[in-house]
């Protein structure tokens, strides 16, 4: 991997700042028996830095050819998981290249020490693809850093009587001998990791309720998934979408599908503009419930809003984390000043050597990452009054959806919002290791 280049230090050996993707057109064949993927992918790329060179990351799949428009290919070449352009002659800052890239082989996750397994992943009848942080490349060429987002155009042509859902809307749905073809479209931003194809023997479950917003909702499952499960589930779902669009402001992609899995999944995925559970997750008590608000939560907190940085995690996990005491005290639980003062307690009792601002690759998907994100809030909230706590939370989302942001930004835009001295408050449950105590 020597002389290539990182986009974060997190991830190392993802990411090429030299350049930015602004559109992904996916065209992908798939044979979900013998996991066979074929696919051509298409990228607009935007140049940011001189360069001689363009770096792509995909892992375990052949590259058959490559083609660049608006600069000549002198030669590609296959390293450690990625792909090496290199170009003629040196192209300046704002060039715009289309690269196209035809690629094959048999999809499987991608591994990293510190964060596992990552990516397309075969189940007993289908695929889930888990990417993130770094699993990405594992179906698609791409510049996979999390600042770098682009809309996406995704074509998938698999055995027939398999359900493709993936982001965004479905404009096209046909079925030609023994293959189907789904065609789908997220028009807004989306960074690599976020990008996703879950493929089951699936169907539409009736919904149990829609928002008073109109926000389309979606649930796609196994047929015989138990109804009184289902209901247990998703049967305040709609509810959900609308606290959380009186809090957070409105949902900010076209609409939101959850996709349950026939397998049993250890923990949900969050997707942009859909989430993924495991069977064994459809249920009505609060430890499941609890990530249903959590995953749909990472739709504006981390999905529209998104880090620029992997150490600032905090404001995707801190800020799902605590989505989901703001949905136990609108839904009738517990306050989120009573699981607030239960978690402090526990963290209390736990290792005081993590820094919420840059926790390391290490540990930063740590529980500890999540509660203490979450207890961040909550100070925050209980020092400026709930009106102007929420008030800044709508604003942070209008202001920045569609963009990255780093902790120092949130902290800009909270003191403007609220006129208080945020930066000083949160900074020893950011920058210090010491846990603080909750204001009273």
């Amino acid at each position: 991997m020597r002389g290539l280049p990182t986009a974060d230090n997190y991830l190392p050996g993802h990411g090429d700042p030299a350049y930015a993707v602004r559109h992904y057109d996916l065209d992908l064949t798939y044979a979900v028996e013998g996991n066979r993927l074929t696919g051509q992918a298409t990228l607009s790329v935007r140049v940011l830095e001189a360069t001689r060179r363009l770096v792509l990351d995909l892992a375990h799949l052949r590259v058959d050819k490559v083609r660049v428009t608006g600069a000549r290919l002198a030669k590609h070449s296959a390293r450690s998981g990625r792909v090496v352009l290199t170009l003629d002659d040196e192209v300046a800052p704002d060039t715009l290249l289309t690269v196209v890239v035809r690629y094959s082989g048999s999809p499987r996750p991608v591994v990293e020490r510190h964060l596992g397994d990552a990516g397309w992943e075969e189940l007993t009848d289908g695929v889930i693809v888990a990417a993130q942080p770094h699993g990405s490349p594992t179906w698609f060429p791409c510049n996979d850093r999390p600042d770098d987002k682009a809309s996406y155009r995704m074509t998938f042509r698999v055995t027939a009587g398999y359900h493709v859902v993936a982001n965004g809307v479905l404009r096209e749905h046909r079925r030609g001998g023994s293959s189907e073809t789904w065609v789908f479209e997220q028009s807004e931003p989306m960074a690599t990791y976020l990008a996703t194809a879950q493929i089951g023997r699936y169907t539409d479950w009736q919904l149990l309720g829609r928002p008073a917003s109109g926000t389309p909702l979606r649930v796609v499952a196994p047929e015989d998934l138990d109804e009184d499960d289902y209901v247990a589930a998703f049967g305040r779902q709609h509810e959900m979408v609308e606290v959380f669009e009186r809090l957070f402001g409105p949902y900010p992609f076209d609409g939101y599908a959850v996709v349950v899995t026939a397998d049993d999944l250890e923990i949900p995925l969050e997707s942009q503009s859909l989430s993924t559970f495991g069977r064994n997750l459809v249920r009505g008590d609060w430890d499941a419930t609890r990530l249903i608000a959590h995953e749909l939560a990472h739709q504006w907190f981390g999905n529209a809003v998104t880090l620029r940085r992997w150490r600032d995690i905090w404001l995707h996990e801190g800020f799902a984390c605590y989505s989901e005491w703001l949905w136990s005290q609108e839904s009738g639980g517990e306050s989120a000043d009573e699981h607030a003062r239960h978690h402090h307690a526990r963290l209390a009792e736990l290792d005081h050597d993590l820094l919420l601002s840059d926790p390391g690759p290490e540990l930063m998907f740590d529980d500890r990452v999540y509660k203490r994100g979450a207890l961040t809030l909550h100070a925050l909230r209980l020092t400026v009054g709930d009106e102007a706590f929420f008030a800044l939370l709508r604003s942070w989302v209008a202001e920045h959806a569609g963009g990255s942001v780093v902790t120092d930004d949130f902290l800009a835009h909270a003191g403007a919002a609220t006129g208080h001295d945020v930066a000083a408050l949160l900074h020893p449950w950011l920058h210090e290791t010491a846990l603080p105590d909750l204001p009273a």
